[in-house]
This record gives structure tokens, C-alpha cells and sequence, in this order.
């Protein structure tokens, strides 16, 4: 059983749902996902459709169906029995709610990305220690952590350097885009759920219409991603002076072709860094969650852009909350596509992609689970031999 509770989450879901049928034929996969879990052959019980969920205020305000969610996660354990829990990211929801009726139940819990210890409190690797019987870490600072608090942990690597693959020519992916020769092209990534559309799209779009007022050759492109109504993205798109192409699917081709992204902190930062495309990390939440994370909560790091993370040191800027207006934004992004900013920047995204080695981090995975389920089956007939 496999919960995945955004689409970052849901791409690996995909891949790793592929990963075990490869790996045996009799495999069952199900539990929460979505198009890409489902594509691969999984069944797709709980669609992230409708659960995606960003910030502590937002999962107060959708505490009903979160319940609903759990009570209905909790008996489809008990109806299917599954042999292991595996959780992909979706941190808050993942570790204690999941990975904790799953423990309850003696199901074994995978847990594929862990919460980022290097944002969150390290009392939560402890937690998840408790909870999970092996914990596939894809950050080798974090294994560390993880093994300290406990935990049967594994640095598998991250599942992205084998998912981050253009497969369309150039020709193909620069007419997708909408890439001209001689021609800036900038790739407007506010997200793929709901909260982040309404906190970031609209103060994008400004900057957008800055950048476009001083640099009136400049091109625009925006990823659909499949949470997010396309549809809605052309209506707020719509109530502004500005011609911006949305696009679907072959995302990693068309970040191949850009020039820069102003994107929202998260997965799609690393992604666009795989691919070499410089960006401007913008994160934007509510008054109140700010408030919780920095005065009850007590969380201050230095980076939160997963590049900058890698790197251990600021190589692509970064703006957080009240730094989100749309003429900081315009002024990072013009500065980025200026020499020599330009220049450094790609020259560091090479350094953070060597730095991560290579991939086969959804092989090893997948093969531990298997390994793991098969070890308690054994486990299991010893004990009823025994009894």
C-alpha cells in the first residue's frame, strides 16, 4: 500500500510502482496517488486531487475530510491487509497519521523520503524511527540523523536523477515552449496545489508583467501541473496584460529549453537544477503559518531551495514572504539573466549535479521492500510453525 499525498510524491509512487511489478509479477500496489501511480498499474483508491494540503492553517481548515481521509486509510488497511506501508513525502499527514495506524496495525512502514530533518525539528526523525521499519533517506546528511534517532535508515539517493529525463529533440521541446532563437524564455512554476496558486500565481504574474515592461522580448511559459486546473490557470493568466503559454506534460524538456524559472520552493527546484536551469526560489504561506513556524515551532534555516540545500551554501536566490513582491521578483530574475549571473549560476547547478552522484535510487527501493516483506512473511510462518 502506497500513499503519496502530492504530485511531486505521485511521480515517485509512479516510478516505484513500475520498480516492484519489474521486480515481480505478483505484486499488488494500491492505496493514495495519482495519474502517474495510476498509469504505472497501481489502483489509485485515494486520488491527491482531492487531499493535497499545504501549511498548518490549511490542514486545520480541511481537518473534516482529513479525518474522513484517515478513517477511510485505516479500514482499507484492514480490508486489504496489506504486507507493508509505504509513504512518499507528505510529511505531516505521512508520518502521523499513516505511517502511525499502519504501527498500530504491525504492517511495516517503508518510509521514501522522509521529512526533511534539515527544515524540520529532529524530534520528528525520532518519531518516525518508532514508526517505520526502514527509513530510505535520499540526502546522505540526513541518513545521519535518521540513524542517530534510531532508525533503520538507508541513503538510497534521490529518485529524481532517475526520473529527470528529457525525451523530446531540442527542435521539439523549443516549439512546445515556445523558444526563440536570440529570445529569453522564462518558465513560471507557482506550484501544484491549490494553496500555492493563491498565495504566489498572481504576485508571478506581476513580476512577469515588470520583467516584460523592461525587456519587451521576453518569453513566457508555464507548466501545468496535473493537480492544478488548466483551465483556471488561463482565467487568472487572462486578467492580465501578458501572453504566457501553458503547456502540459514533458515538463523536464521544456526546463531544458528556458533560459530561467521563477518557481516556488519544493521539488520542482531540484528538478530544475537537474536540467540545468538557473531559478528564482520564491515561498509564500500564510500570515499565520509564518508566524507558527517561526514562534511556536521555533524553525529557522538558512536555505529552504532544495539546490541550495545540496549545496550547503546559497548558489540560486531565494525569496521568502513579505520578500515575494513582484518588483523583488522581477529584479532577482533580470539580474539572473545578466552575465555574469547567468554564467555562475549554470556553472554551479553542473557542481550540485555531480555532487549527487548517480541515480537507481527507485531500484534499491523497490528491492527493499521486497526484501523487507519477504524477511516478515518468513518472519510470520516461523512464528505460527513455532506456536
Amino acid at each position: 500500500m502506497i500513499s503519496a499525498g502530492e504530485a511531486s510524491g505521485d511521480l515517485h509512487a509512479g516510478a516505484l510502482t513500475r520498480e516492484l511489478h519489474k521486480l515481480s509479477a505478483d505484486v499488488e500496489v494500491f492505496g493514495m496517488g495519482g495519474e502517474c501511480m495510476r498509469d504505472a498499474g497501481g489502483q489509485v483508491v485515494f486520488d491527491i486531487k482531492e487531499h493535497g494540503v499545504m501549511g498548518l492553517v490549511e490542514i486545520i481548515q480541511k481537518l473534516p475530510a482529513l479525518f474522513a481521509l484517515k478513517k477511510a486509510m485505516g479500514k482499507l488497511m484492514d480490508e486489504r491487509k496489506p504486507d507493508c506501508v509505504v509513504t512518499i513525502d507528505y510529511s505531516e499527514f505521512n508520518t502521523y497519521v499513516v505511517a502511525n495506524m499502519a504501527h498500530e496495525r504491525n504492517i511495516p512502514v517503508v518510509s521514501f523520503i522522509p521529512p526533511s530533518v534539515a527544515v524540520w525539528r529532529k524530534n520528528r526523525a525520532k518519531y518516525l524511527s518508532q514508526k517505520s521499519s526502514w527509513v530510505a533517506t535520499i540526502f546522505p546528511h540526513e541518513n545521519d540523523i535518521y540513524v542517530e534517532a534510531g532508525a533503520k535508515a538507508q541513503y538510497v539517493g534521490h529518485p529524481l536523477l532517475d526520473v529527470v529525463k528529457p525525451k523530446l529533440t531540442d527542435e521539439q521541446a523549443r516549439i512546445k515552449a515556445g523558444k526563440n532563437d536570440g529570445i529569453p524564455l522564462i518558465l513560471l512554476m507557482p506550484g501544484s496545489r491549490a494553496q500555492e496558486i493563491k498565495y504566489l500565481l498572481p504576485t508571478i504574474l506581476q513580476a512577469a508583467v515588470i520583467i516584460k515592461n523592461k525587456l519587451p522580448e521576453v518569453n513566457f511559459c508555464m507548466p501545468c501541473a496535473p493537480t492544478v486546473s488548466k483551465v483556471e490557470l488561463l482565467e487568472q493568466i487572462a486578467q492580465y496584460d501578458l501572453s504566457v503559454r501553458v503547456t502540459e506534460l514533458d515538463i523536464y524538456d521544456i526546463m531544458k529549453v528556458s533560459d530561467i524559472a521563477i518557481t516556488k520552493s519544493g521539488t520542482g527546484t531540484l528538478e530544475a537544477a537537474l536540467c540545468g536551469l538557473p531559478c528564482v526560489i520564491v515561498y509564500k504561506t500564510s500570515w499565520l503559518n509564518e508566524f507558527i513556524f517561526r514562534n511556536v515551532l521555533r524553525l529557522s534555516v538558512p536555505n529552504i531551495g532544495l539546490p541550495n540545500i545540496v549545496m550547503g551554501r546559497r548558489i540560486m536566490p531565494e525569496l521568502l514572504q513579505e520578500q515575494v513582491t513582484p518588483e523583488n521578483i522581477a529584479q532577482e530574475s533580470l539580474k539572473l539573466l545578466q552575465e555574469p549571473e547567468f554564467s555562475k549560476a549554470k556553472q554551479e547547478l553542473s557542481i550540485m549535479r555531480e555532487k549527487m552522484g548517480d541515480g537507481g535510487a527507485i531500484s534499491k527501493v523497490a528491492e527493499g521492500i521486497l526484501q523487507l516483506v519477504a524477511k516478515d512473511e518468513n518472519k510470520t510462518v516461523l512464528q505460527h510453525n513455532n506456536g
